[in-house]
Order: C-alpha cells, then structure tokens, then sequence
C-alpha cells in the first residue's frame, strides 16, 4: 500500500469514527441494558463480554438471553440467531457495491461489524465509499458495544438481589419496545406476533423451548408471507 493510499484510509477512518459517534452514544443504554440482564440470567462477566465480542448482535442476543434462561440448548440457539441475522446477507451485499474493492480478508472483517446502524451510515454516504471510512464507522459501533455491556454487567452486581431477579421483566418489555416500530408501520407484524405465540405456546406443550419457537416462527412467517402475496395484500 502506498503512502498517498494509506493517508486517504487513514482519513477515511478518521471520518469514519467521527460518523459513528452517534451509533456509539446510542449503543449505550442498549448494551448496559444488555449487562444488566446478562447477570441477572446467570451469565459470568467473561461470558457476557465474550458474547458482544464474537455474537455482536444486538436483539438477537436479547433473544439468547431468553432462550438460555428457559434451558434451551447450544444449536437452537445459533439456528434462531442464524434467522434473526438472515437480512445481514443482504445488507453486506448491498455495503459490497457501495464500498471500494479491497481484499477478501479485509472485506470480511469489516463485515462483521456491519449492523443495521453501521449499514444506514455507510449507504448513505455519497458516492463510492472508503474501507476505512466502513472500518471506523463499525470500529467506535463495536467498542461501544462491548464495552459498555461489561459496565452494564458490573452495574449490575451492586443491585440488591431482589431488583436483579426482578431485572427479568425488562427482558420481555426490551423484546415489545423492538417490536412497536414494526408494528406502526405494518399491521401483519401484530399478525405475526400474535400468531407465533399462539402457535410456540401449543408447541411447546409436545416439544423442546427452543425448538417451538423456531418452527413457530418459521412456519407463521411462511404462512402469512404466502397469504399476503396470494390475496395481493400490500403493507
């Protein structure tokens, strides 16, 4: 890489931390809510900083949270994350035209970082977009993340007891404050909610935790996708 190169990337960067200092500042009451559950479910600190560090996800590890709290196991997990992140495919895809060529390794190192946040900076930029621009975007998103979800988790160990056990609740009302914006702008999310619980509540009468929400989720999401597009439904 030349010296001229390097200088642009490393301004692209510099510009790129900059952009992402809002997607910081809002990370944080997100990922110290996180923390906070993230004790009060029974994780250790490693576990909980190494979950933001690898998983990264932001509702999806919400919804491990969940899961792990009612026992259900490893795979169901990874394959109800794998769903909940499917949209990241084309969200990379999209960055991929966007941002100039570069080498695969770099490319899937800072796809990793892409988040709905980090995809809405980058693709709004005019133009053709720097790596380094993406790279310091995804990098101040990411340490924002990880970090204050370790503060969350210590903010959490000073509670009393009895106001970390009650810190349960706000897991299920995290999941309805995600849910709201949807449901404003489409009214077959409220469909689909209702529908999934209904559906995970008999299934889980005759099969795993983890598993009736999978197959739920999948077989509602399916069936009113295909009834919509069937009857000509727009939403």
């Amino acid at each position: 890489m030349s010296t001229t190169t390097l200088t642009t990337q490393r301004s692209a960067f510099s510009k790129g931390l900059l952009a992402g200092s809002s997607i910081a500042l809002g990370y944080f009451p997100a990922a110290l809510t996180f923390g906070l559950l993230a004790k009060s479910t029974g994780l250790t600190l490693i576990e909980t900083v190494a979950m933001s560090l690898f998983v990264y996800a932001g509702a999806a590890q919400y919804m491990a949270l969940n899961l792990i709290a009612i026992g259900t196991g490893a795979f169901e997990i990874i394959f109800t994350t794998f769903i909940v992140n499917i949209r990241h495919l084309l969200m990379s895809a999209s960055v991929r035209e966007r941002v100039e060529n570069d080498h695969p390794i770099v490319k899937a190192l800072y796809s990793f970082g892409i988040t709905d946040e980090v995809f809405a900076v980058t693709t709004t930029q005019e133009g053709h977009v720097k790596t380094g621009f993406v790279v310091g975007v995804a990098t101040i998103a990411y340490i924002s993340w990880v970090i204050n979800s370790g503060i969350g988790y210590f903010v959490g160990t000073v509670l009393p007891e009895t106001l970390q056990q009650s810190m349960g609740i706000a897991l299920y009302a995290m999941f309805i404050a995600l849910l709201m914006p949807s449901i404003k702008k489409h009214q077959k999310v409220i469909v689909l909610a209702g529908s999934a619980a209904v559906c995970n509540s008999i299934f889980s009468l005759f099969m795993p935790n983890g598993w009736s929400i999978i197959i739920a989720t999948l077989l509602v999401s399916a069936g009113i996708e295909l009834f919509h597009r069937k009857g000509g439904h727009k939403t």
